[in-house]
Protein backbone atom coordinates (compact mmCIF):
# COMPACT_ATOMS: atom_id res chain seq x y z
CA UNK A 1 0.00 0.00 0.00
CA UNK A 2 1.39 3.58 -0.64
CA UNK A 3 2.71 5.43 1.71
CA UNK A 4 2.86 9.47 2.21
CA UNK A 5 4.32 11.04 5.18
CA UNK A 6 4.51 14.67 5.33
CA UNK A 7 6.97 15.96 8.04
CA UNK A 8 5.91 19.42 9.79
CA UNK A 9 2.13 18.47 9.66
CA UNK A 10 1.44 20.74 12.44
CA UNK A 11 1.44 23.38 9.48
CA UNK A 12 -2.09 22.37 9.62
CA UNK A 13 -3.59 24.93 6.99
CA UNK A 14 -0.92 23.55 4.37
CA UNK A 15 -1.41 19.98 5.12
CA UNK A 16 -5.00 20.51 4.40
CA UNK A 17 -4.27 21.77 0.96
CA UNK A 18 -1.53 19.07 -0.07
CA UNK A 19 -4.16 16.22 1.41
CA UNK A 20 -7.04 17.65 0.02
CA UNK A 21 -5.50 16.94 -3.26
CA UNK A 22 -3.93 13.81 -2.49
CA UNK A 23 -6.96 12.18 -1.17
CA UNK A 24 -9.38 13.97 -3.90
CA UNK A 25 -7.49 11.55 -6.60
CA UNK A 26 -9.33 8.38 -6.80
CA UNK A 27 -5.83 6.63 -7.06
CA UNK A 28 -4.58 7.60 -4.00
CA UNK A 29 -7.11 7.18 -1.67
CA UNK A 30 -6.21 3.99 -0.48
CA UNK A 31 -2.83 5.25 0.71
CA UNK A 32 -1.58 5.37 4.26
CA UNK A 33 -1.09 9.20 5.73
CA UNK A 34 1.50 9.67 8.02
CA UNK A 35 2.02 12.63 9.91
CA UNK A 36 4.60 13.64 12.11
CA UNK A 37 5.35 17.39 13.81
CA UNK A 38 7.10 17.95 17.11
CA UNK A 39 4.20 20.00 18.06
CA UNK A 40 1.59 17.54 19.80
CA UNK A 41 -1.29 19.88 19.63
CA UNK A 42 -0.79 21.35 16.18
CA UNK A 43 -0.05 17.47 14.93
CA UNK A 44 -3.67 16.52 16.97
CA UNK A 45 -5.70 19.29 14.99
CA UNK A 46 -4.33 18.13 11.88
CA UNK A 47 -4.63 14.71 12.53
CA UNK A 48 -8.37 15.48 12.99
CA UNK A 49 -8.06 17.43 9.64
CA UNK A 50 -7.08 14.71 7.87
CA UNK A 51 -9.76 12.14 8.84
CA UNK A 52 -12.45 14.71 8.02
CA UNK A 53 -11.30 14.95 4.67
CA UNK A 54 -11.72 12.02 4.35
CA UNK A 55 -15.37 11.68 5.76
CA UNK A 56 -15.85 14.73 3.38
CA UNK A 57 -14.87 12.47 0.20
CA UNK A 58 -16.83 9.20 1.53
CA UNK A 59 -13.84 7.38 2.03
CA UNK A 60 -14.41 4.86 4.53
CA UNK A 61 -10.96 2.91 4.43
CA UNK A 62 -8.66 5.89 4.89
CA UNK A 63 -5.98 5.29 7.23
CA UNK A 64 -3.87 8.06 8.53
CA UNK A 65 -1.16 8.12 11.69
CA UNK A 66 -0.08 11.06 13.43
CA UNK A 67 2.95 10.54 15.74
CA UNK A 68 5.79 12.33 16.91
CA UNK A 69 8.46 10.20 16.37
CA UNK A 70 9.99 11.07 12.85
CA UNK A 71 11.42 7.50 12.33
CA UNK A 72 8.08 5.79 12.71
CA UNK A 73 6.46 8.21 10.52
CA UNK A 74 9.01 8.03 7.86
CA UNK A 75 9.11 4.30 7.52
CA UNK A 76 8.26 2.57 4.62
CA UNK A 77 6.83 5.86 2.98
CA UNK A 78 7.29 6.05 -0.87
CA UNK A 79 6.67 10.10 -0.62
CA UNK A 80 8.31 12.14 1.82
CA UNK A 81 6.50 15.96 2.13
CA UNK A 82 8.59 18.62 4.11
CA UNK A 83 6.75 21.81 4.94
CA UNK A 84 8.26 22.35 8.66
CA UNK A 85 9.58 25.83 10.21
CA UNK A 86 12.99 25.15 12.18
CA UNK A 87 12.72 27.45 14.95
CA UNK A 88 9.09 28.41 14.35
CA UNK A 89 8.27 32.08 14.37
CA UNK A 90 9.21 32.80 18.13
CA UNK A 91 12.36 32.42 18.54
CA UNK A 92 13.83 31.81 15.20
CA UNK A 93 12.09 34.15 12.72
CA UNK A 94 11.74 37.33 15.61
CA UNK A 95 15.40 37.07 16.05
CA UNK A 96 16.08 37.34 11.98
CA UNK A 97 14.23 40.60 11.82
CA UNK A 98 15.12 42.33 15.10
CA UNK A 99 18.84 41.86 15.40
CA UNK A 100 19.39 42.78 11.64
CA UNK A 101 17.24 45.72 12.85
CA UNK A 102 19.65 46.74 15.37
CA UNK A 103 21.92 47.25 12.34
CA UNK A 104 19.43 49.05 10.33
CA UNK A 105 19.36 46.91 7.99
CA UNK A 106 15.17 45.95 7.00
CA UNK A 107 13.50 43.29 5.58
CA UNK A 108 10.21 42.71 4.29
CA UNK A 109 9.90 38.50 4.37
CA UNK A 110 13.37 37.14 4.88
CA UNK A 111 12.70 33.72 4.13
CA UNK A 112 14.56 33.55 0.50
CA UNK A 113 17.83 35.23 0.92
CA UNK A 114 19.27 38.19 2.60
CA UNK A 115 20.65 37.94 6.16
CA UNK A 116 17.65 36.51 7.12
CA UNK A 117 17.11 33.51 4.37
CA UNK A 118 20.80 32.47 5.47
CA UNK A 119 20.15 32.16 8.65
CA UNK A 120 17.13 30.24 7.69
CA UNK A 121 18.67 28.16 5.65
CA UNK A 122 21.60 27.70 9.01
CA UNK A 123 18.82 26.32 10.90
CA UNK A 124 16.73 24.28 8.37
CA UNK A 125 19.80 22.64 6.54
CA UNK A 126 20.98 20.36 9.78
CA UNK A 127 17.55 19.31 10.06
CA UNK A 128 17.03 18.45 6.53
CA UNK A 129 20.21 16.53 7.18
CA UNK A 130 19.04 14.49 9.74
CA UNK A 131 15.66 13.51 7.82
CA UNK A 132 17.89 12.90 5.00
CA UNK A 133 20.29 9.92 7.16
CA UNK A 134 16.66 8.85 8.50
CA UNK A 135 15.68 8.06 5.10
CA UNK A 136 18.24 6.13 4.11
CA UNK A 137 17.71 3.86 6.66
CA UNK A 138 13.80 3.53 6.87
CA UNK A 139 12.66 4.28 3.48
CA UNK A 140 15.65 4.39 1.24
CA UNK A 141 13.86 4.59 -2.31
CA UNK A 142 11.34 7.53 -1.40
CA UNK A 143 11.06 10.80 -3.14
CA UNK A 144 11.14 13.57 -1.31
CA UNK A 145 9.40 16.42 -2.05
CA UNK A 146 10.57 19.87 -0.63
CA UNK A 147 8.78 22.43 0.04
CA UNK A 148 10.44 24.38 2.97
CA UNK A 149 12.30 27.85 2.53
CA UNK A 150 14.91 28.84 1.77
CA UNK A 151 14.14 26.88 -1.14
CA UNK A 152 17.27 26.97 -3.44
CA UNK A 153 19.68 26.53 -0.67
CA UNK A 154 17.92 23.46 0.95
CA UNK A 155 17.68 21.67 -2.27
CA UNK A 156 21.23 22.70 -3.11
CA UNK A 157 22.75 21.32 0.64
CA UNK A 158 20.39 17.99 -0.04
CA UNK A 159 22.24 17.77 -3.48
CA UNK A 160 25.60 17.43 -2.06
CA UNK A 161 25.61 15.35 0.44
CA UNK A 162 22.49 12.92 -0.14
CA UNK A 163 22.72 13.21 -4.04
CA UNK A 164 20.79 9.47 -4.21
CA UNK A 165 17.79 10.68 -2.83
CA UNK A 166 15.44 11.68 -5.10
CA UNK A 167 14.63 14.99 -4.89
CA UNK A 168 12.39 17.96 -5.91
CA UNK A 169 12.28 21.32 -4.29
CA UNK A 170 8.16 22.38 -4.97
CA UNK A 171 7.09 25.94 -4.67
CA UNK A 172 3.53 27.91 -6.04
CA UNK A 173 5.23 31.18 -7.31
CA UNK A 174 5.16 29.87 -10.81
CA UNK A 175 1.78 28.61 -11.51
CA UNK A 176 -0.01 31.67 -8.69
CA UNK A 177 1.76 34.53 -10.91
CA UNK A 178 0.25 33.02 -13.96
CA UNK A 179 -3.27 33.28 -12.54
CA UNK A 180 -2.48 36.25 -11.43
CA UNK A 181 -1.34 37.61 -14.48
CA UNK A 182 -4.52 35.65 -16.38
CA UNK A 183 -6.91 37.52 -13.95
CA UNK A 184 -5.34 40.85 -14.52
CA UNK A 185 -5.34 40.43 -18.23
CA UNK A 186 -9.04 38.91 -18.05
CA UNK A 187 -8.02 35.56 -19.65
CA UNK A 188 -8.37 31.97 -18.32
CA UNK A 189 -6.16 30.39 -16.94
CA UNK A 190 -6.52 27.36 -18.56
CA UNK A 191 -5.70 28.91 -21.81
CA UNK A 192 -2.31 30.07 -20.83
CA UNK A 193 1.10 28.85 -22.80
CA UNK A 194 4.53 29.81 -21.15
CA UNK A 195 7.78 28.90 -20.23
CA UNK A 196 9.37 29.46 -17.14
CA UNK A 197 12.57 28.90 -16.29
CA UNK A 198 15.85 30.81 -13.40
CA UNK A 199 16.25 29.82 -9.87
CA UNK A 200 13.42 29.69 -7.14
CA UNK A 201 11.73 33.25 -6.39
CA UNK A 202 14.05 34.46 -9.60
CA UNK A 203 12.83 32.79 -12.45
CA UNK A 204 11.22 34.78 -15.58
CA UNK A 205 8.74 33.61 -17.80
CA UNK A 206 10.36 33.89 -21.32
CA UNK A 207 7.54 33.54 -23.22
CA UNK A 208 3.73 34.50 -21.92
CA UNK A 209 0.87 33.88 -23.71
CA UNK A 210 -2.74 32.04 -24.82
CA UNK A 211 -3.47 29.18 -26.96
CA UNK A 212 -6.40 30.78 -28.87
CA UNK A 213 -9.69 28.40 -30.17
CA UNK A 214 -7.97 28.30 -33.35
CA UNK A 215 -5.12 26.41 -31.73
CA UNK A 216 -2.71 29.87 -32.58
CA UNK A 217 -0.68 31.75 -30.35
CA UNK A 218 -1.18 34.67 -28.87
CA UNK A 219 1.68 36.75 -26.96
CA UNK A 220 0.33 38.54 -23.95
CA UNK A 221 3.62 40.46 -23.07
CA UNK A 222 2.41 43.46 -25.34
CA UNK A 223 -0.65 43.55 -22.90
CA UNK A 224 1.50 43.06 -19.85
CA UNK A 225 4.17 45.95 -20.99
CA UNK A 226 1.46 48.39 -21.50
CA UNK A 227 0.42 48.00 -18.09
CA UNK A 228 3.58 48.69 -16.68
CA UNK A 229 4.11 51.73 -19.13
CA UNK A 230 0.56 53.05 -18.72
CA UNK A 231 -0.85 51.54 -15.67
CA UNK A 232 -3.20 50.83 -14.01
CA UNK A 233 -0.59 48.77 -12.21
CA UNK A 234 -1.65 46.86 -9.37
CA UNK A 235 -0.93 48.08 -5.59
CA UNK A 236 0.52 45.15 -4.97
CA UNK A 237 2.54 44.66 -7.65
CA UNK A 238 4.69 47.37 -8.66
CA UNK A 239 7.67 46.47 -8.28
CA UNK A 240 7.57 43.41 -10.29
CA UNK A 241 5.97 45.80 -12.60
CA UNK A 242 8.92 48.60 -12.62
CA UNK A 243 11.39 45.37 -13.25
CA UNK A 244 9.40 44.16 -16.52
CA UNK A 245 9.52 47.69 -17.79
CA UNK A 246 13.49 47.70 -17.08
CA UNK A 247 14.57 44.01 -18.10
CA UNK A 248 11.23 43.14 -20.37
CA UNK A 249 10.55 40.29 -18.64
CA UNK A 250 8.14 39.48 -15.70
CA UNK A 251 9.39 37.74 -12.56
CA UNK A 252 7.88 34.52 -10.78
CA UNK A 253 7.80 35.93 -6.94
CA UNK A 254 5.72 38.51 -5.57
CA UNK A 255 6.54 42.25 -5.49
CA UNK A 256 7.23 41.71 -1.00
CA UNK A 257 9.76 39.21 -2.05
CA UNK A 258 11.63 40.25 -4.77
CA UNK A 259 12.30 43.71 -3.32
CA UNK A 260 14.80 42.47 -0.79
CA UNK A 261 16.61 40.03 -3.14
CA UNK A 262 18.45 43.06 -4.79
CA UNK A 263 19.61 46.62 -3.89
CA UNK A 264 17.28 48.46 -5.86
CA UNK A 265 14.01 48.88 -3.75
CA UNK A 266 14.84 48.87 0.16
CA UNK A 267 16.99 51.46 1.03
CA UNK A 268 17.70 53.00 4.75
CA UNK A 269 16.40 56.50 5.46
CA UNK A 270 14.41 56.18 2.24
CA UNK A 271 10.71 55.69 2.94
CA UNK A 272 9.83 57.47 0.01
CA UNK A 273 11.06 53.99 -1.75
CA UNK A 274 8.64 52.47 0.51
CA UNK A 275 5.34 54.48 -0.51
CA UNK A 276 6.63 54.37 -4.24
CA UNK A 277 6.48 50.42 -4.42
CA UNK A 278 3.68 49.84 -1.30
CA UNK A 279 6.05 47.48 0.55
CA UNK A 280 6.18 47.20 4.40
CA UNK A 281 9.09 46.48 5.98
CA UNK A 282 8.55 43.76 8.99
CA UNK A 283 5.70 41.96 6.35
CA UNK A 284 6.38 38.44 7.08
CA UNK A 285 5.96 39.41 10.81
CA UNK A 286 2.62 41.12 10.76
CA UNK A 287 1.02 37.78 8.95
CA UNK A 288 2.43 35.52 11.11
CA UNK A 289 0.82 37.55 13.87
CA UNK A 290 -2.12 38.16 12.05
CA UNK A 291 -1.95 34.18 11.31
CA UNK A 292 -1.35 33.74 15.69
CA UNK A 293 -3.87 35.50 16.60
CA UNK A 294 -6.58 33.56 14.10
CA UNK A 295 -5.46 30.17 14.71
CA UNK A 296 -7.58 29.53 17.90
CA UNK A 297 -10.70 30.26 15.90
CA UNK A 298 -9.53 28.11 12.76
CA UNK A 299 -8.70 25.35 14.98
CA UNK A 300 -12.04 25.11 16.61
CA UNK A 301 -13.61 25.72 12.42
CA UNK A 302 -10.84 22.47 11.86
CA UNK A 303 -11.92 20.35 14.39
CA UNK A 304 -15.61 21.36 14.83
CA UNK A 305 -19.09 19.71 13.46
CA UNK A 306 -19.58 21.73 10.24
CA UNK A 307 -18.68 20.24 6.74
CA UNK A 308 -15.03 20.74 6.07
CA UNK A 309 -14.91 21.89 2.40
CA UNK A 310 -12.44 20.25 0.23
CA UNK A 311 -11.24 22.03 -2.59
CA UNK A 312 -8.43 21.63 -5.04
CA UNK A 313 -4.89 23.78 -4.61
CA UNK A 314 -2.62 24.95 -7.45
CA UNK A 315 0.12 22.99 -5.54
CA UNK A 316 2.26 20.27 -7.40
CA UNK A 317 2.40 17.06 -5.22
CA UNK A 318 -0.53 15.04 -5.50
CA UNK A 319 0.42 15.51 -9.11
CA UNK A 320 3.43 14.19 -9.01
CA UNK A 321 2.58 11.21 -6.55
CA UNK A 322 -0.15 10.64 -9.81
CA UNK A 323 2.27 10.54 -12.42
CA UNK A 324 5.25 8.75 -10.40
CA UNK A 325 2.21 6.03 -9.08
CA UNK A 326 0.30 5.22 -12.34
CA UNK A 327 2.43 7.08 -15.00
CA UNK A 328 -0.07 9.81 -16.57
CA UNK A 329 1.99 12.09 -17.57
CA UNK A 330 2.01 15.65 -15.97
CA UNK A 331 3.77 18.62 -16.00
CA UNK A 332 5.62 20.59 -12.85
CA UNK A 333 7.86 23.64 -12.30
CA UNK A 334 10.65 21.88 -10.20
CA UNK A 335 13.93 23.25 -8.68
CA UNK A 336 16.44 20.64 -9.33
CA UNK A 337 20.12 20.84 -10.22
CA UNK A 338 21.51 22.32 -12.90
CA UNK A 339 24.00 19.97 -14.49
CA UNK A 340 23.27 22.45 -18.03
CA UNK A 341 19.71 22.60 -18.10
CA UNK A 342 20.30 25.95 -17.92
CA UNK A 343 23.37 27.33 -19.69
CA UNK A 344 24.33 30.31 -18.28
CA UNK A 345 23.60 29.81 -14.71
CA UNK A 346 26.45 27.52 -12.74
CA UNK A 347 26.17 24.09 -12.90
CA UNK A 348 26.20 23.45 -9.20
CA UNK A 349 23.37 25.91 -9.02
CA UNK A 350 20.34 24.48 -8.09
CA UNK A 351 17.24 25.93 -11.28
CA UNK A 352 13.66 25.89 -11.69
CA UNK A 353 12.73 24.57 -14.80
CA UNK A 354 9.77 22.39 -16.36
CA UNK A 355 9.74 18.96 -15.31
CA UNK A 356 7.82 15.93 -17.04
CA UNK A 357 6.67 13.52 -14.51
CA UNK A 358 5.96 9.84 -15.39
CA UNK A 359 7.04 6.47 -14.45
CA UNK A 360 10.33 7.26 -15.68
CA UNK A 361 10.45 9.52 -12.82
CA UNK A 362 10.68 13.22 -12.70
CA UNK A 363 12.79 14.77 -16.02
CA UNK A 364 13.72 18.63 -16.40
CA UNK A 365 13.54 20.40 -19.38
CA UNK A 366 16.61 21.87 -20.76
CA UNK A 367 15.64 25.27 -21.69
CA UNK A 368 19.49 26.62 -22.77
CA UNK A 369 20.54 29.54 -23.02
CA UNK A 370 18.59 32.69 -21.20
CA UNK A 371 18.45 36.43 -21.20
CA UNK A 372 22.02 37.26 -20.29
CA UNK A 373 20.93 39.95 -17.84
CA UNK A 374 18.36 38.05 -16.24
CA UNK A 375 21.53 35.68 -15.60
CA UNK A 376 23.26 38.66 -14.26
CA UNK A 377 20.51 38.99 -11.82
CA UNK A 378 19.88 35.25 -10.54
CA UNK A 379 23.73 34.75 -10.09
CA UNK A 380 23.52 37.56 -7.18
CA UNK A 381 21.12 35.08 -5.69
CA UNK A 382 23.12 32.09 -6.57
CA UNK A 383 27.06 33.63 -4.91
CA UNK A 384 24.71 33.94 -1.76
CA UNK A 385 23.21 30.65 -2.10
CA UNK A 386 26.33 28.77 -2.66
CA UNK A 387 28.45 30.27 0.55
CA UNK A 388 25.38 29.80 2.23
CA UNK A 389 25.58 25.73 1.40
CA UNK A 390 29.30 25.59 2.11
CA UNK A 391 28.88 27.06 5.47
CA UNK A 392 26.42 24.33 6.30
CA UNK A 393 28.46 21.25 4.59
CA UNK A 394 31.75 22.80 6.15
CA UNK A 395 30.93 24.36 9.40
CA UNK A 396 33.26 26.93 8.65
CA UNK A 397 32.11 30.63 9.87
CA UNK A 398 33.89 32.32 7.43
CA UNK A 399 31.28 30.89 4.71
CA UNK A 400 28.56 32.71 6.43
CA UNK A 401 30.36 36.07 6.73
CA UNK A 402 30.91 35.41 2.71
CA UNK A 403 27.64 34.71 2.21
CA UNK A 404 26.24 37.78 4.12
CA UNK A 405 28.94 39.85 2.64
CA UNK A 406 27.87 38.90 -1.03
CA UNK A 407 23.91 39.39 -0.39
CA UNK A 408 22.53 42.25 -2.36
CA UNK A 409 20.72 44.17 0.05
CA UNK A 410 23.02 43.50 2.91
CA UNK A 411 26.01 45.24 1.03
CA UNK A 412 24.28 48.08 -0.02
CA UNK A 413 23.56 48.64 3.47
CA UNK A 414 25.83 47.42 6.03
CA UNK A 415 29.83 48.10 5.86
CA UNK A 416 32.19 45.44 6.17
CA UNK A 417 32.84 45.40 9.34
CA UNK A 418 29.15 45.54 10.10
CA UNK A 419 28.31 42.52 8.21
CA UNK A 420 30.96 41.07 10.20
CA UNK A 421 29.48 42.00 13.61
CA UNK A 422 25.83 41.33 12.78
CA UNK A 423 26.63 37.95 11.50
CA UNK A 424 27.97 37.53 15.01
CA UNK A 425 25.18 39.03 16.54
CA UNK A 426 23.43 36.54 14.65
CA UNK A 427 24.69 33.28 15.16
CA UNK A 428 24.56 34.18 19.06
CA UNK A 429 21.29 35.03 19.39
CA UNK A 430 20.04 31.61 17.63
CA UNK A 431 21.98 29.33 20.49
CA UNK A 432 21.53 26.23 19.71
CA UNK A 433 19.20 26.75 16.77
CA UNK A 434 22.65 26.46 14.66
CA UNK A 435 25.36 24.03 14.96
CA UNK A 436 28.66 25.13 16.60
CA UNK A 437 30.76 26.81 13.05
CA UNK A 438 34.75 26.80 13.58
Amino acid sequence: MLKICLIGAGSTVFAQSILGDVLSNPALQNATISLHDIDETRLSTSYVVANRIGQTLGLTNLKVEATMDRRAALQGADFVILMMQVGGYKPATVTDFEVPDSFGLNQTIGDTLGIGGIFRGLRTIPVLFDICRDMEEVCPDATLLQYVNPMAINCWAIKEQFPHIKTVGLCHSVQETSHQLAELLGENPADLSYLCAGINHVAFYLKFGKVRPDGAFEDLYPRLKAIAQHGPIPDDDRVRFDLLKRVGHFVTESSVHFSEYNSWFLKRGRPDLLDQYNLRIREYLYRCEEQIADWHQLRRDLEGDAPLEVEQSNEYAAGIIRSLTTGEPGLIYGNVPNRGLIENLPDDAVVEVPCHVDRNGIQPTRIGRIPDHLASIMQLSINVQRQTVAAAVTGKREHIYHAAMLDPHTAAELSLDEIWSLVDRLIEAHGNWLPAYR
